[in-house]
């Protein structure tokens, strides 16, 4: 036996020897009589065993060519597209394909898309594939160079007709997955690379398997106005894209979303409030015992940006949360109960922690429910307590109590005086309103050069810190390290709307 048959016989691959060979003695006559028959041999069996794949997830971009076998999930339509140059239409179908390792979208082109669209493939059809992977907008995509079924191979992967989000994967297409409604956004513009205005809008969509963001794009994106937190909804022909390591479930011109009549049930895993830890991202649920005004601010980079703070309490303790950027419009009021999911845990004012709730976190608001404690309820309460609403749901402390004590928390009260000016939407519903609209007022009659003294939340942390009381805002030059959400009184010198810091209180 030579040393081609030697290294052949070593070589696992369904390539015959006859082909084998003439790779070898083509390799020969390339190199120039540089490598013998058996380094050609050796070299040819390297470059058969990179094509060989153990599943889709070993398959990347910078590969000549793979070989692996996938069970067909769905097959697209036939598109037709214009060549340069050429006068006939080019041809193309997308089929999703997948094993245990994972899923990919494979392309076919031309001819053997024709075959397809005339019905040669089906959904479970498990095929030998051969093709040459790419960088695709779904991540990594295979245009096929050979396909052929194999009826006798097997690949565990279930097929679906309605997916649930625990079911949900990177690179799914024709997705539909029912669920009921936690959180919509508003309708936002861009401008795309080519000049054209695109249009995006965002729903929240919980099941009883977990929640998903779902983005609706362009002629889709008026859909977020249809519907409300607590319907119960499915989407149609949806596909799976990453955004910041989440999966996200996006709707295009072939997708929809579709009242159900039917209802969708998800029930949070929320965490006690009183166990809360910072850095921590997390899901709480309480009802709402203080709801400040919603208050603008200008970025560093001069846009416009928004906030507003509630307190949530749940049986454990309390919490006030930062709603930034459109949560700041939720419609949430005294009384509230209130799903938030995803908000992340800081260090907030006088080493208390917060809850911050940003574009990624999920607001919903269920008037007059009941509070719950955190993983599932309030151990111990009665059936009397577990059903009232609003505020007589909250136990422990009084309305009152409860109001007070978390007001005085967020107060400065560091300067020792009862009429240094308190910020009123950290004091909302207590009796230093009045104090802080005084100081306001004093305020505004204070000429340039004289020396003031101003009480309000920290909302652009930086040069300058921005402060704001909810009636005013002040930019203020200091070099004391200022905390977002941390309220503070400074002293200093005033000119225009701008304080000239020389304490921090």
């Amino acid at each position: 036996m030579g040393a081609i048959e030697d290294v052949y016989e070593d070589l696992d691959t369904d390539v015959e020897f006859e082909e084998f060979e003439a790779a070898v003695n083509e390799k020969v006559e390339q190199m120039g009589g540089l490598a013998d028959d058996e380094t050609a041999a050796m070299l040819i069996a390297h470059e058969l065993r990179d094509e060989e794949v153990n599943g889709i997830a070993d398959v990347a971009p910078g590969m000549d060519e793979v070989k692996f076998i996938a069970k067909v999930v769905s097959v697209g339509d036939l598109r037709t597209f214009e060549r340069d140059g050429e006068d006939e239409d080019g041809r193309v179908i997308n089929v999703e394909v997948a094993d245990e390792t994972g899923r990919i979208r494979i392309s076919f082109w031309d001819e053997m898309a024709e075959s397809i669209s005339e019905g040669e493939l089906e959904i479970g059809q498990v095929l030998r594939i051969k093709g040459r992977p790419k960088d695709g907008y779904n991540g990594v995509e295979v245009n096929v160079d050979q396909a052929e079924p194999d009826p006798d191979a097997e690949v565990d992967v279930q097929i679906l007709d309605s997916y649930r989000v625990e079911d949900i994967s990177l690179g799914l297409s024709d997705v539909n997955l029912k669920g009921q409604v936690l959180d919509s956004g508003t309708v936002r513009t861009f401008s795309r690379d080519d000049g054209s205005e695109g249009r995006v809008s965002n729903l929240a969509l919980g099941d009883p398997t977990g929640r998903i963001r779902v983005t609706l794009w362009d002629e889709q994106a008026d859909l977020v106005e249809e519907f409300s937190a607590g319907e119960s909804v499915e989407v149609v022909d949806g596909y799976v894209r990453e955004r910041d390591g989440n999966l996200e479930l996006h709707v295009g011109s072939r997708g929809a979303v579709e009242r159900l009549d039917e209802t969708v049930q998800y029930v949070p895993e929320t965490t006690d409030i009183g166990s809360l830890e910072i850095d921590q991202t997390v899901d709480i649920a309480g009802g709402v015992i203080e709801a400040d005004p919603k208050r603008t601010f200008e970025r560093n980079d001069g846009s416009e940006g928004q906030v507003r703070n509630i307190r949530v309490k749940d049986d454990t303790g309390d919490v006030r949360v930062a709603l930034w950027g459109e949560k700041a419009d939720t419609d949430v009021e005294l009384a509230d109960h209130v799903i938030l999911a995803d908000v992340e845990i800081k260090d907030g004012w006088q080493e208390d922690i917060e809850a911050s709730a940003g574009w990624r976190s999920t607001v919903t608001v269920q008037k007059d429910a009941p509070v719950s404690g955190g993983d599932g309820g309030a151990s111990g309460s009665s059936d009397a307590d577990s059903n009232a609403g609003g505020l007589s749901a909250f136990g422990g402390e009084s309305d009152s109590d409860s109001a007070g004590s978390s007001s005085s928390s967020d107060t400065t009260g560091s300067s020792g005086s009862s009429d240094t000016a308190t910020s009123s939407s950290e004091s909302a519903g207590s009796a230093s309103t009045g104090t802080a609209a005084a100081a306001v007022e004093a305020q505004n009659t204070s000429a340039d050069g004289e020396t003031v003294e101003f009480t309000g939340t920290v909302v652009q942390a930086g040069d300058p810190v921005i402060l704001d009381n909810g009636t005013e805002t002040r930019s203020v030059d200091t070099g004391a390290n200022l905390r977002l959400g941390e309220t503070v009184t400074v002293r200093g010198t005033l000119s225009g709307d701008r304080i000239d810091a020389d304490e921090v209180l």
